[in-house]
């Protein structure tokens, strides 16, 4: 089995992706819209487009004739995906899954009121009046973010009356694509997040991995770990709503399902169809298979016997500073090996902007050990490493 693929995105954690496929013997075509992006530095090809252009995605497709074409971000022009499979080449998951959740307010309405999933109250605005508008129906303290965006970018919290201007502004400034539109969201008064990784096969059961916790700043993933502690009542409710949404998606491939967890209940959040940042702790053994590798053996159709948790795991981000600079120093990498039971990677981006992600720290223990305990080691590796912006 020798495939060829076309990545659509390739940051980190399409980086580690590449790595897994051609680890299985796969060819690789890595996309992005600029040159030196981490995927690009381990794909046998790359292409630098405007994924947003679809002539410019027909075009590649026509140029490579890739066996499958992979999205790894949201800013791409997903309807030309169903014309693909028409072609008779293999989207991941699907071309129903890319467009829907793609656009946070397919997704949304499919989850609430095609599945019954339990969320947030929630309400679209398209201007700013109109956004003070629904903010008045959803109330405040309340949640805006943009209907197609990545990373927690143009996400805030409506405290006053006051930041509703603000917010509609910073949502629009961190919009991917050319969608002006917000979801508006009540706040849910949660104890934990979580992230369930979802793995659906091709000829398999779907797999559930042990839940991921993970803490935000500006709607961003800071630190994770795993697993998650929360209640089996919770857990089930929480492997059923991933199953019901997964299934009306369809396709084969990993899904990162977020939740709200406040003691049994659970609300439905978010969803990626394809490695989520927050199971990066998985880079680190935590599984007997990390998120990459479980995408890639669920595309590529090899099947997957078990999940099994192997270790206790936490991961901390490393982020540039506020200023925008070109090939950035990376230092203290050495005082950053010299933590235990530890790990990083650095993911080799060509620039920064403020609070971009540049590297993470790992940790571990025993399944006896605490993951407290590998959450604080995890950031003292992160904190050991400096970005030097030019």
């Amino acid at each position: 089995m020798r495939k060829k693929i076309l990545l659509l995105g390739s940051g980190e954690l399409g980086k580690e992706f590449v790595i897994a496929l051609q680890r299985y013997g796969q060819y690789v075509i890595a996309v992005d819209s600029y040159e030196g992006a981490p995927g690009m530095q381990v794909a046998h090809e790359f292409e630098v487009i405007n994924m947003l252009d679809g002539a410019e995605l027909d075009r590649l497709v026509a140029k490579h004739k890739p066996d499958l074409v992979i999205p790894e971000i949201e800013a791409i022009r997903t309807e030309r995906f169903y014309d693909y499979e028409k072609q008779g080449l293999q989207v991941v998951p699907s071309a129903k899954a890319a467009n829907f959740t793609m656009n946070r307010k397919a997704i949304r309405d499919l989850a609430a009121k095609n599945l019954g999933l339990k969320t947030a109250n929630y309400r679209y605005a398209t201007s700013a009046e109109e956004l003070k508008a629904v903010v008045a129906e959803v109330g405040i303290p309340c949640v805006v973010k943009p209907l197609m965006s990545s990373s927690g970018k143009g996400q805030s919290s409506i405290k006053s009356e006051d930041e509703i201007l603000k917010a509609w502004e910073y949502a629009v400034s961190g919009s991917r694509g050319d969608l002006v539109e917000v979801i508006v969201e009540e706040f849910i008064p949660f104890e934990s997040e979580i992230t369930l990784l979802t793995v659906t096969q091709k000829n398999g059961p779907t797999l559930f991995c042990p839940p991921i916790g993970h803490r935000q700043e500006r709607g961003d993933y800071m630190e994770s770990w795993q697993p998650a502690t929360l209640s089996e009542i919770a857990l089930k409710t929480a492997q059923d709503m991933a199953d019901k949404v997964t299934e009306a998606l369809t396709g084969q491939g990993i899904w990162g399902v977020e939740f709200f967890i406040s003691g049994d209940t659970v609300w439905f959040s978010e969803l990626s169809p394809r490695p989520h940042d927050t199971g990066m702790v998985t880079l680190i053994g935590s599984q007997n298979f990390s998120e990459f590798e479980l995408h890639a053996r669920a595309v590529l159709g090899l099947p997957i016997l078990e999940i099994t948790l192997e270790r206790v795991a936490a991961s901390a981000v490393v982020l540039a500073s506020g200023t925008n600079a070109n090939q950035p120093i990376i230092s203290g990498l050495e005082e950053a090996s010299k933590f235990p039971q530890t790990d990083f990677r650095v993911f080799g981006k060509p620039n920064t902007r403020p609070y971009r992600r540049m590297a993470v720290g790992l940790a571990y223990d025993d399944l006896n050990g605490s993951t407290d305990s590998v959450r604080k080691v995890a950031k003292l590796v992160a904190d050991s490493i400096q970005i030097n912006e030019k």
